[in-house]
């Protein structure tokens, strides 16, 4: 279940990358005459809360595992 759900995360982090750059394409075409830009620019926020619930479930359910300074130092 590790992998598929970490998979899966990484997918997403790529859909949200990708649609960032969409919504760059976007503004430098439409220039403001569009809603496209607007529209790429939401759903790569949709996406990223996404992300981030994904991530607090998965550090909840054990499934990842955060890396950190070690605390005995």
């Amino acid at each position: 279940m590790e992998i598929i759900y970490k998979t899966i995360l990484a997918i997403l982090l790529l859909i949200v990358v990708f649609s960032l750059g969409q919504a760059l394409f976007y503004m430098m075409t439409d220039r403001g005459k569009g809603t496209r830009t607007v529209w790429a620019l939401t759903r790569r926020i949709s996406l990223s809360l996404l992300v981030i619930v994904m991530i607090v479930i998965g550090s909840y359910m054990g499934w990842l595992h955060p890396h950190g300074i070690d605390p005995a130092m």
